[in-house]
């Protein structure tokens, strides 16, 4: 049996590591660097675009929880993640170039992955092979219109990342380094804190900024633009990203009014990048609006904030519970483009389509996971067909079924969760 990976993103690494790792060879079909996306700009596999933070570390945290699984499933990006880890408080935060290289390094050092470099731009399987579409949310041209035809109903929604500075831009005399509720080091993250006229101001300006796109269109909710979540209400930001919750201003000793986090880009610490400012303003208007948060009047800033176009498979409708077509069972999807929405979300399936995909070429029975685990439930969302006006979803512990009798405590119960799908996990891979 041939097996063909298509897309050498988060999924498509970890579903080819999967493969070969089970002793079949495995063509990686990735299109760069002949042809680029938008969003991407490195020539490595597996480049994070959004952020370089793959969220919350501890295990009783819904991210946590989801990459704990992965790696005792021998996930490839949680164990380079963990060796390029840069400090952020109490999130998984990489060094972006050292991860992307350090993924790109092992997958073209195995002697089972054979990567082809080209641009692949229609679905052409043999008989006597097992394919997995791994292209990602930005998934355009010929290819698009390919799998729209394969797929029928083709969704689609608005992403954005956040702009990066240079850390020596920024004016430490009105900033301070510091983690929420004292999580971590005082140098994981800087703290640019408004007072009420400031933030005022702020708000002000920001909603009435000139945008990139002029007409309007729908955005996932956890990457929404910080001008658009301005614009729902003035307080909307204080609220969400530029919450001052857990934080002290040295220079007032008072919780500040509001405050933007920077948080590192890279092991080095040169870097940092605008937490929760996802932005489609113009590169004019980023500076010019930007340059209003305190701290950072002088700000260099090393790359603005971009807006592309994600797509996703009506998954309910078309995929299984292990990530294969309805329709043609050695076709399988993985990744955002199948409607898991996040980083390690994408990579977790990944390796369950790479595990499934082993398993339908030796005729043994798919792999699902139980939903109590995080993994299982994400699958078990992406495969149910009652689920209405589908939508991408991330890592929560609200998609797991709850533990009886009920407990009210959240650490407790996120604790016992945890246990519970860990416990889960270990039935499989004992």
């Amino acid at each position: 049996m041939k097996f063909t990976v298509v897309g050498a993103g988060l999924a498509g690494v970890e579903a080819a590591w999967q493969i070969a790792n089970a002793g079949y060879g495995v063509d990686l079909i990735e299109m760069k660097p002949i042809k680029f996306s938008p969003a991407h700009k490195s020539e490595y596999f597996a480049e994070l675009v959004c952020s370089n933070s793959l969220k919350a570390s501890r295990i009783e945290s819904a991210a946590g929880l989801l990459k704990e699984e992965m790696f005792r499933l021998g996930s490839l990006t949680v164990a380079a993640a963990r060796e390029c880890s840069v400090p952020a408080g109490g999130a998984l935060a990489v060094d972006r170039d050292a991860f992307s290289k350090a993924i790109t390094e092992k997958i073209k050092n195995h002697p089972n992955i054979n990567v082809v470099n080209k641009v692949y731009s229609k679905i052409e399987k043999a008989d006597d092979e097992i394919l997995i579409i791994a292209t990602g949310p930005l998934t355009d041209g010929e290819l698009f219109e390919d799998i729209k035809k394969l797929c029928g109903d083709y969704l689609s929604f608005y992403d954005a990342a956040a702009p990066i500075v240079s850390a020596e831009s920024v004016d430490m005399n009105k900033a301070f380094g510091a983690s929420r509720y004292e999580r971590g080091g005082e140098d994981d993250y800087i703290n640019c804190p408004f007072n009420k006229a400031e933030y005022e101001s702020f708000i002000e300006e920001l909603i009435n900024a000139e945008g990139a796109v002029v007409h309007d269109f729908d955005v996932y909710e956890g990457c929404m633009p910080i001008e658009k979540l301005a614009k729902r209400g003035k307080d909307a930001p204080r609220f969400g990203p530029m919450k001052p919750v857990g934080l002290i201003d040295p220079n007032t000793n008072h919780r500040p009014w509001a405050c933007v986090q920077l948080r590192r880009e890279n092991s080095k610490g040169t870097m940092f990048n605008l937490v929760g400012f996802q932005t489609n303003l113009k590169f004019g208007e980023q500076k010019r609006v930007f340059s209003m948060i305190p701290g950072l009047e002088n700000a260099e800033f090393v790359r603005y904030g971009v807006m592309h176009r994600n797509s996703f498979i009506n998954s309910p409708r078309l995929l299984n519970s292990d990530y294969s077509l309805k329709s043609n069972n050695k076709i399988f999807f993985a990744g955002q483009i199948t409607g898991v929405e996040g980083y390690m979300e994408s990579a977790s399936s990944g390796i369950m389509a790479g595990i499934n995909a082993v398993r339908r070429a030796e005729n043994k029975e798919s792999l699902v996971l139980s939903e109590n685990t995080m993994i299982g439930a994400l699958t078990d969302y992406i495969s149910d067909e009652s689920v209405m006006n589908f939508q991408p979803m991330g890592a929560n512990f609200g998609i797991l079924p709850s533990i009886e009798p009920k407990i009210r405590d959240k650490k407790e119960r996120y604790a016992a969760l945890a246990k519970r799908s860990l416990t889960e996990i270990e039935k499989i891979t004992d």
